[in-house]
């Protein structure tokens, strides 16, 4: 670009793989078309989301064959939704239940990451409830405490907790790199446009066969992981 954005600010020393959201309330139980889809999820990003699980399963499998930190966001809030503070200024059903019990195809509560990506025992997990990772989370003290500099982000939605997270990192001076296909939205506007905006400015937007390159052309690193023992 003539003004000068859009440099590629490269990946950083000692990367760790943040997951954001992808829990039952955005992506639903199953694939089908979002419109089916926010019927019982609201949140949901319909087949947008399955779409990019197999891109995000891959990038967890390379990150944990480095041995590099794995982070995981999801939401939280009180049964009877006070904490959800301003969220319910901007959508008219949110003091709904993400699906009523009766309705789901399973056991699992709208903000149970998904089983096709769960956590293991040394991976963190933050709960949060704002869009940003960083608001009113240790996520940068476990940055910090995992001996991290730079983050690799997938995760929903492009245009709000990924774009929420990614400003912040920013604003605390961490390389970004987005996984381009494990990252999803409502809509894919919103998606391409966010994107762009974050490559110009916030964050390298590439591939994420490039990312898995990357990961496994990294040399042995040194991080001060979990150990996932009681």
């Amino acid at each position: 670009m003539s003004s000068g954005y859009g440099a590629r600010a490269g990946f950083g020393e000692k990367p760790a793989l943040l997951v954001i959201d992808i829990n039952y309330n955005f992506c639903g139980d199953r694939p089908e078309p979002i419109l089916e889809s926010i019927k019982r999820y609201r949140n949901s990003c319909g087949e947008d989301a399955w779409d990019a699980i197999p891109h995000v399963q891959k990038l967890i499998a390379s990150a944990r064959d480095k041995k590099l930190p794995v982070i995981y966001s999801t939401g939280q809030q009180r049964v009877d939704s006070w904490d959800r503070g301003s969220w319910a200024l901007k959508n008219t059903r949110s003091s709904e239940d993400a699906i009523p019990p009766e309705s789901r195809s399973s056991n699992r509560e709208g903000n149970d990451i998904i089983d096709e990506i769960a956590p293991e025992p040394q991976d963190i997990v933050l709960y949060k409830l704002k869009p940003s990772v960083f608001h009113g989370t240790n996520m940068m003290g476990f940055i910090n405490d995992l001996g991290a500099d730079s983050l690799i982000i997938t995760g929903t939605t492009t245009s709000g907790c990924v774009r929420a997270t990614v400003l912040d990192a920013f604003s605390l001076n961490l390389r970004v790199t987005l996984a381009e296909e494990a990252c999803f939205d409502r809509s894919q506007a919103s998606h391409a446009i966010n994107l762009c905006d974050m490559n110009a400015k916030y964050a390298d937007v590439i591939s994420t066969e490039e990312v898995i390159d990357h990961i496994e052309k990294l040399p042995d690193l040194d991080f001060n992981l979990p150990t996932g023992n009681p």
